[in-house]
């Protein structure tokens, strides 16, 4: 009975719940982006047809957010006033306009609020770069999908040639309103949430002071719920139970200013290094981040041993685009000079953190710290984001060329969630190349540019461990 749901309304998971209800605090913001740059510009008309279609065949591009009643998740309910034109803008840059005028622009848009009575999603092509070439600006609030998510959504509106037929249109009508039942659904999941959530409701209210004073109160709490091993007790303190703040002396201040950095990584020779290092590309592109780090601080007078990153891992199963499959997790990476021991540490902290029991967990823990009053939530959530230094993370995309609405697709640069951090690294394979986006928050990271060329730089001293030499010709032998 709790939960039924009317035609065109679609409840929150409480991970998503989570994430829209600490959006009280804009530092929290989970809205992430992309920057993909053409060859030309993308056909307006013929863009507009296929992102009207998108947004027919996945529902939550034509769905508002609609607030839960008491302790309720919010729905995604059909927006009866759905106007597309509210979500595909176009903007020209001024004559002489570079990339670096697109990032900048890119940041703008992406830090801005969206507006929530409305779907959580913008495109914005940019007109206006040298020789013909455009941009697009592809924003879309972490509630709607995660990265991977995103990039199974994508096919609705990307083609594999310039010309490729477009697909048969999909109108099933306007959206429908709310039915009047929906008061009446929406009442029996009140009552049965109340009912199956009132005790830990009001363990966690009166745990409040502990909560904020103690996070160790919270991990107690947590491990004290039933089916819990000791074993995954120790796991959910781990990734929650995190009293120290973030390690770096550098990255203290935080803001909402943004800039953004990007560079391109060879794949294959990513790849290769990460084989020949006895690990993943994943253990390659973390060894580089923390290795940038280290370069950073060093180049400044620190020697820091280690930073704690966050990055979220996939559990995603189900081939249906759209929502949300991940976990978010904690880890302290290490910083070492040496390239070929920060490796092998990285690669086998990310074993251990990928493998911790809590990341089960994840969807009945964020469902009982919903249950906080929302003040309350912000303030501890803040506080934990606090223990972060950075932020990663990592998606594949297609490994041949993509075209939107004609237009060829040179790459596609990631601006992830900033979130409270000091910087979000998140890097998008896309046409044998690794194309990395570093979105930095200026009050944290005094030079953006040097820490890309230290990660950059990073990348380069890894990839060329045990790299076989080129034998020389033989000429004149």
């Amino acid at each position: 009975m709790g939960n039924e749901q009317t035609p065109g309304t679609e409840r929150m998971n409480d991970v998503e719940a989570l994430m829209w209800n600490l959006e009280a605090d804009p530092h929290l913001s989970s809205t992430f982006a992309n920057l993909s740059l053409f060859d030309r510009s993308p056909d307006h008309d013929r863009l507009r047809r296929r992102l009207w279609r998108a947004s027919r065949v996945v529902p939550r591009l034509r769905r508002r957010v609609v607030s839960g009643l008491g302790p309720i998740a919010p729905s995604w309910e059909d927006d009866p006033d759905f106007n597309l034109d509210h979500h595909l803008r176009r903007v020209e840059l001024p004559v002489g306009s570079t990339e670096a005028d697109a990032r900048k622009l890119a940041t703008e848009l992406a830090g801005q609020p969206f507006d929530r009575s409305r779907p959580l999603w913008e495109f914005t092509v940019i007109d206006g770069l040298p020789g013909g070439r455009a941009a697009m600006v592809q924003k879309m609030h972490h509630t709607i999908t995660d990265g991977m998510g995103g990039i199974r959504m994508s096919v609705e509106f990307i083609d594999l040639t310039a010309d490729a037929p477009e697909p048969a249109p999909v109108d099933d009508g306007p959206p429908p309103r709310p039915s009047r039942s929906r008061l009446s659904s929406t009442m029996d999941a009140v009552t049965d949430a109340a009912r199956r959530n009132a005790d830990g409701a009001r363990r966690l209210a009166d745990s409040a002071t502990e909560l904020l004073r103690d996070p160790t109160h919270l991990a107690a709490l947590l491990a004290g719920l039933p089916a819990e091993t000791s074993a995954t007790a120790r796991s959910v303190i781990r990734q929650l139970g995190v009293l120290d703040g973030s390690r770096s002396p550098l990255w203290t201040e935080r803001s909402l200013g943004r800039q953004l950095e990007t560079f391109e990584v060879p794949l294959d020779a990513a790849t290769e290094a990460a084989h020949r290092l006895g690990g993943s590309v994943n253990d390659l592109f973390v060894a580089a981040a923390a290795g940038g780090s280290g370069h950073y601080h060093r180049d400044r007078g620190f020697d820091v041993d280690e930073l704690r990153m966050s990055m979220p891992v996939s559990t995603r199963t189900s081939k249906a685009p759209g929502g949300n499959a991940f976990t978010p997790t904690r880890v302290l990476v290490p910083l070492m000079a040496d390239p070929r021991a920060r490796f092998a540490a990285v690669h086998g902290r990310l074993e251990v953190t990928k493998s911790e029991r809590a990341l089960g967990l994840t969807g009945s823990l964020a469902g009982l710290v919903n249950l906080l009053p929302h003040p309350l939530l912000v303030r501890l959530a803040r506080q934990q984001v606090m223990t972060v230094d950075f932020a990663t993370s990592n998606v594949r995309a297609a490994p041949f060329d993509l075209y939107i609405a004609g237009a060829l697709m040179e790459s596609n640069y990631p601006l992830g969630p900033v979130a409270g951090t000091a910087w979000n690294l998140t890097t998008m394979s896309y046409r044998g190349v690794l194309d990395l986006g570093l979105h930095v928050d200026v009050a944290a990271v005094e030079n953006p540019a040097a820490l890309a060329d230290n990660i950059k730089g990073s990348f380069t001293e890894l990839m060329a461990l045990d790299r076989p030499r080129r034998r020389r010709s033989q000429k004149g032998a």
